[in-house]
């Protein structure tokens, strides 16, 4: 039973009845909590159409549907607020359907596709704080829309080519000496991370040697002699030179094996992989196709552009005068591969704030070129992460790289663990498994709780708090059902909501109500592509389960139906907690 949708129709119909109207449409919410009632009809959308006061419209709807609403137990009007109490009998209803609903929080399949592009690591540096945010919300918005009925591809799209890539390769070639990982013990990534710091420390000093010398900033940035290096190699590279290409297969071929190996700690995957070596020159058919259109136009160097002043955007460089692409080339290219490949019906990008104007731009330039995917572009734009310490710049060694992170999120999990003393039954396996549960699930839900829009402060001591707005809180509690239910196995007793004569209590009538609520909140999340809105829900419906778990006894009420129908309450909470943190993609323990 869905308790709105039969409370609009009763409202509409008591409209008709009392008023001999419709209205087509009208506000339905959830009663504030200062006031009797689960859902407020607001009337003041019907005095100019009825020519009446709200109240007066308030009293008459709400004594018709005492009388008449299955659904609807009491009333009680404040000024154009009618606020409607509902039945025991209705609320058990619910329950029941949630209870049986193996399904539950999934919405019917909508005949809709839709590609997720997320992740985009670069093949110089191993995956840092940063990219643990984009993975995380690329993962998660690809769960939530898997659960909207949306067919969910997701990709990703590697930086593997360019002048960041040679910077690390130079490094290399002048300081490797032959290291590889297994020599030096480092993962792949991490080990191509280092030369690509190496180059920036070196970069830095020949610039500082320059400026002494009396060049200018920018005269010594360009004349600096690993820059002018790096660049030759990227143009040997450009030309297939055989020494340059195998370096580049080598370096890149450790950064793949490192990388992988955190996103299989991180239980991220994707069905589709593209790499920008094999992308960066599909889109110069499309300037070509828009210069004969008079989308794009030449100036006297034969570079290629378009005018979007129109737009509030400007002349947007599409094509060098000497042929060679930029990033917006190589964009129009890629995202018109993905519609052959999968001829979407919808196409997400997860990719940082900084992009915005990027993607302003690309979106802008589909739709003159006509291609019929282009209304449907979405750029998911979200907030970079910064830490106590300020922000990360790669090139200075200052980012906080993801195994790290990883790591010592594991063992403050485990440090927090043991304080509470509560795994002394725990095998070893056993134990590591749930320090990694944890840390997991802090990580993420710390990185999804926040609105994607906004800017955040990652706070690894916070998130890992067993007491708040956090993952570890939300899976103790799913913990502690699961002993409930556990428990109530053992004492053979079945989880079961009565169908009538139950008092039901306001403990229990909360938790049915946010229960009601999830699948309207997974459309929501869907809609809006935010986390932040399931991760608040699991946070909200843990604590409403613990006021419950307060303030009832579950196993000692003398009423047997009682125990059966709060052992299927919390079966269902526990459900749907699950359901909510995969959303996020966190698991939950079974105990601890």
């Amino acid at each position: 039973m869905i308790i709105e949708a039969a409370l609009k129709k009763d409202i509409e119909t008591a409209i008709q009845d009392c008023y001999q109207t419709t209205v087509d449409d009208f506000v339905l919410q959830p009663t504030k909590k200062d006031f009797e009632g689960t859902y407020t009809f607001v009337t003041f959308s019907l005095t100019k159409a009825l020519r009446r006061a709200p109240a007066e419209i308030g009293q008459t709807i709400g004594t018709y549907l005492a009388q008449h609403s299955p659904v609807v137990s009491g009333f009680n009007v404040v000024q154009g607020f009618l606020n409607l109490s509902i039945k025991a009998e209705a609320w058990l209803g619910v329950l029941r359907d949630i209870h049986n609903d193996a399904d539950y929080g999934n919405l019917p399949a909508n005949g809709q596709s839709v590609m997720v592009e997320f992740s985009s690591p670069n093949t110089n540096k191993p995956l840092h704080l940063g990219h643990l945010r984009n993975n995380c919300l690329g993962d998660s918005v690809s769960r939530i829309l898997t659960a909207n009925g949306y067919e969910v591809v997701k990709t990703c799209l590697v930086n593997d080519r360019g002048i960041h890539i040679c910077k690390s390769m130079l490094a290399y070639q002048k300081l490797g000496h032959g290291e590889t990982p297994e020599s030096s013990g480092l993962k792949g990534d991490h080990l191509v991370g280092k030369y690509y710091v190496e180059f920036g420390k070196e970069y830095k000093k020949q610039i500082e040697q320059l400026r002494a010398e009396g060049l200018s900033e920018e005269e010594a940035e360009k004349q600096a002699p690993w820059i002018q290096e790096a660049q030759a190699l990227l143009i040997k590279w450009e030309d297939n030179d055989p020494e340059t290409v195998a370096l580049w297969r080598k370096m890149n071929g450790w950064v793949y094996i490192g990388t992988q190996k955190t996103y299989d700690r991180m239980g991220i995957a994707f069905d589709k992989t593209y790499y920008e070596s094999d992308t960066y020159l599909l889109g110069k058919d499309i300037i070509e196709e828009g210069l004969e259109k008079g989308v794009f136009y030449k100036k006297d160097d034969n570079s290629v552009w378009i005018d979007l002043t129109d737009e509030g955007l400007d002349q947007k460089l599409v094509l060098r005068g000497n042929g060679t692409s930029v990033y917006i080339t190589q964009d129009l290219g890629t995202t018109e591969l993905k519609y052959q490949d999968f001829h979407n019906d919808r196409y997400l990008w997860v990719v940082g704030n900084e992009q915005d104007y990027h993607f302003n731009v690309l979106f802008a330039i589909l739709k003159r070129l006509g291609r019929p995917y282009a209304e449907e572009c979405f750029h998911l734009s979200y907030g970079m992460v910064d830490l106590p310490t300020g922000k990360m710049k790669t090139r200075e060694g200052t980012v906080v790289d993801a195994d790290d992170l990883l790591d010592e999120m594991v063992q403050t999990a485990e440090n927090r663990t043991r304080e509470l003393g509560k795994i002394e039954d725990f095998a070893s396996e056993e134990a590591q498994n749930l320090y990694h549960l944890l840390a997991l699930g802090a990580l993420k839900y710390f990185l999804l709780k926040v609105d994607p829009k906004k800017r955040m402060l990652f706070n690894p001591e916070e998130s890992i708090d067993f007491q708040g707005h956090t993952g570890p809180f939300v899976q103790y509690t799913y913990a502690r059902v699961r002993s409930i239910l556990r428990k109530a196995a053992e004492n053979g007793i079945q989880a079961q909501v009565p169908l009538t004569n139950y008092a039901l209590h306001s403990a229990e009538q909360d938790v049915i109500f946010h229960l009601s609520q999830y699948p309207m909140r997974v459309q929501a999340a869907g809609q809006d592509f935010s986390p932040a809105l399931i991760s608040l829900y699991a946070f909200e419906l843990a604590k409403i389960y613990n006021q419950f778990y307060a303030e009832l006894s579950i196993f000692s009420d003398p009423d047997p139906q009682a125990v059966q129908m709060r052992v299927a309450l919390s079966d269902a909470v526990a459900r749907t907690i699950r359901h909510a943190m995969g959303l996020l993609g966190i698991e939950v323990p079974e105990r601890m």
